[in-house]
């Protein structure tokens, strides 16, 4: 099976995304290195979540938007790797980011989602280094960002 397989079979599906103009780029290409900026859990460019955890967004909510976040991520990848995501060979690596209330301390556990769902879809080559922080906000009043690097084959 597939990675597109997979995505179908887990009852998910990549978004359509569209380059704007920014400052930035929503993707690099470095060699056989791709780094995929942070992204938010929002759908068709939309918000779904918004506010700090738990006090505004609930942690089962904030594992979702995680989920979500990385769905963004692969919609990234495919576009990057002209709809070839089983050319990603490895997720190196994973970077979450949650927005929390004052004494909340289990980002870690929100992230936890999205290394869990990479895994699921990716096997063993989804296992990655990884780091959970919890910040004081992120862009939009997001709840979670996520941002990863792949390696791609050769």
């Amino acid at each position: 099976m597939n990675i597109y397989d997979r995505i179908t079979a887990a009852g998910l599906a990549l978004p359509s995304l569209t380059v704007a103009s920014a400052p930035f780029k929503p993707f690099k290409l470095h060699g056989n290195t791709l780094i995929v900026s942070g992204q938010l859990p929002v759908r068709n460019g939309v918000p779904v979540w918004v506010g700090k955890v738990p006090s505004d967004v609930s942690t089962d909510d904030a594992r979702s938007a995680a989920r979500l976040c990385v769905m963004n991520l692969l919609g990234w990848a495919h576009v990057a790797t002209d709809g070839r995501l089983d050319h990603i060979e490895s997720v190196l690596r994973v970077g979450g980011f949650v927005a929390t209330s004052e004494g909340f301390a289990d980002a870690p556990f929100i992230v936890n989602a999205a290394s869990e769902l990479l895994t699921q879809l990716f096997g063993e080559a989804g296992a990655h280094a990884r780091i959970a922080i919890g910040v004081a906000s992120l862009p939009f009043n997001a709840p979670v960002e996520v941002e990863a690097t792949f390696v791609l084959a050769s």
